[in-house]
């Protein structure tokens, strides 16, 4: 499939309608578990969940990308509803917080998703991957006491105790059809399954669940209501409306509300830039995300999510992961999801509210495995080594035990480290040259000279011995940091004459304001004898440190 028929939004609607059911599904409770956790009106994560899928869905160049409130975003919601004071005050944010991402997708700020290194997006998926995992525990083996927050998404860490308390509170109706639900998953992958693979797994998941709580009604292993998926319902099409919450216009007079939209706006961009990449990296057919217009598409979304009582939305990998697994092909299947979410919640909330919260967990549970599965830590281990593996194991171990963003940020900091370590190991590439008049040592510089490289060079001409001749090559150098640039403009003027060591810098760009240079031909003409092959050494700066030194 390419890229010019992906376009085509109605070409897959067969695999769309089926994905888009499928993350219907999943996304219903976390969009109420979200806004439970926010501490915001229920039906407020029911719209962002609308407005992520109809709205930013239609207008994101994204093709498997799923948007809604996002769990990253619980925190700073919570507090900030209470620092404001109301709910319907908070929404102005919401809408500074679009208007301030649109503004930075048209000044094209999308572009910081090229920076995100492999390593922390691969570790990033592997983290979420494993959260999931444990945060779908209880509701797997049906525990229901379990603290809000394990109700929502994956981005936001777990607490250590969540497995231990939902292992001590099984509940066996749960528990089976979980269990079931995997085997369906897993057996849907095999070639003895091969016919069925038209039937989405994930909806047979769904459906027996449903039909396997009804056959436990009666007895010991039937699920009650606080088992089952629990959305509002409403008698009538006024009490339906009547849950849209309106903003208070006098908000934007208040600089709290402007100062939280922009922090909204910045994590949920960030957040938005890194799952899309992820989803990306997802995508079986490979494609790329425009990242400024899913900035500005994100920003529409949220202006119109304030506008009508939506919490705040961003781009959420889990819907996005789940999303590929149910096979979409396009971005239809985000449009059905928020669809149905609008539908169903309008007209049939007591038909869904007939779903175990275990078969949901199911599903869940094997997306998170695909995520993490132990071949992705092989494969990192022996095609990345250590220099992708440890800022990969980092940021899958942070986000488990933090949450996304820290997770991502360690992860960004392990990167750059070794990033820098290996501009402070290849300042330059040397070739050392003995002649019976004397001897010739030559830098080449490497192609970006900063000032982390400052010691390695200065170690380098303070261990020249005397009477040498020296040629420091910047004829394949980009940039000199000005420290160096003075470094060897010191040397030359002062510690060289001082030990007679003839230097010559060629290939500088004139605006570094060297001295003029003699050329290697005239250095070698004037040492050698004739056609002399001299003794020669190269390779880079440890090793001839350590031919000056003496420790070699």
């Amino acid at each position: 499939m390419t890229n010019k028929s992906s376009g085509n939004m109605f070409a897959h609607i067969k695999n769309d309608f089926v994905s888009g059911l499928i993350v219907f599904l999943i996304a219903l409770p976390l969009c109420l578990g979200i806004a439970l956790a926010s501490g915001a009106p229920l039906f407020s994560g029911i719209v962002a969940g609308i407005i992520g899928g109809i709205v930013i869905g239609a207008l994101s160049g994204s093709q498997l990308s799923v948007t809604g409130p996002a769990a990253g975003l619980t925190a700073i919601v919570l507090v900030a509803i209470g620092e404001l004071g109301a709910f319907d005050i908070f929404l102005c944010s919401v809408i500074v917080a679009g208007a301030v991402q649109f503004i930075l997708g048209v000044l094209k700020a999308g572009m910081i998703a090229n920076y995100f290194p492999n390593s922390v997006i691969e570790g990033m998926l592997a983290g979420i991957g494993l959260t999931i995992i444990i945060k779908q525990i209880p509701d797997a083996v049906g525990y229901t006491k379990q603290n809000h927050d394990s109700m929502v998404d994956a981005e936001d860490g777990f607490s250590a105790n969540i497995i231990e308390d939902a292992l001590e509170h099984i509940e066996p109706g749960a528990a089976i059809i979980a269990i079931v639900g995997i085997i369906i998953l897993i057996l849907w992958q095999t070639k003895a399954f091969s016919r069925l693979k038209m039937i989405p797994a994930g909806l047979v998941v769904v459906i027996l669940g449903v039909v396997m709580n009804g056959v436990f009604k009666g007895g010991n292993l039937y699920l009650d209501a606080t088992h089952l998926v629990s959305l509002p319902v409403a008698d009538s099409l006024g009490g339906f409306i009547s849950n849209f919450t309106m903003p208070d216009v006098s908000g934007f007079a208040n600089p709290a509300v402007w100062k939280t939209g922009v922090v909204i706006a910045i994590v949920a961009s960030i957040e938005t830039l890194l799952c899309l990449e992820a989803t990306d990296k997802l995508d079986p057919y490979k494609r790329y995300s425009p990242t400024n217009r899913e900035l500005r598409a994100q920003g529409i979304g949220n202006m119109l999510s304030g506008l009508i009582g939506g919490l705040p939305v961003t781009s959420v990998i889990v819907r996005s992961s789940a999303n590929i697994n149910a096979g979409a092909r396009t971005k239809m299947s985000a449009i059905i999801h928020g669809a149905l979410l609008l539908i169903c919640v309008a007209s049939i909330p007591m038909v869904l509210n007939l779903i175990p919260k275990a078969s949901l967990a199911a599903i869940l549970i094997y997306t998170g495995y695909r995520l993490c599965k132990p071949a992705v830590f092989i494969h990192m281990w022996k095609h990345g080594g250590m220099q992708q593996f440890i800022p990969f194991a980092a940021t899958a171990i942070c986000v488990v035990s933090l949450d996304l963003l820290k997770g991502v940020g360690i992860g960004m900091v392990i990167s750059i480290f070794y990033i820098l370590r290996n501009n402070m190991r290849i300042p330059y590439y040397y070739q050392r040259s003995s002649f019976s008049n004397g001897e010739l040592v030559k830098l080449t510089l490497a192609q970006e000279v900063s000032f982390l490289n400052k010691a390695s060079i200065k170690e380098t001409l303070e261990n020249l011995p005397e009477n040498t001749n020296v040629i420091i090559d910047a004829s394949q150098t980009e940039y000199i940091d000005f420290d160096v640039l003075q470094l060897i403009r010191d040397f030359d003027d002062t510690k060289a004459q001082d030990k007679n060591i003839k230097m010559s810098l060629i290939g500088f760009k004139n605006s570094y304001k060297v001295p003029s240079a003699v050329s290697e031909w005239d250095v070698v003409s004037e040492l050698a004898d004739g056609d002399e092959v001299p003794k020669r050494s190269a390779g880079g700066y440890k090793k001839l440190i350590k031919q000056l030194t003496g420790t070699d």
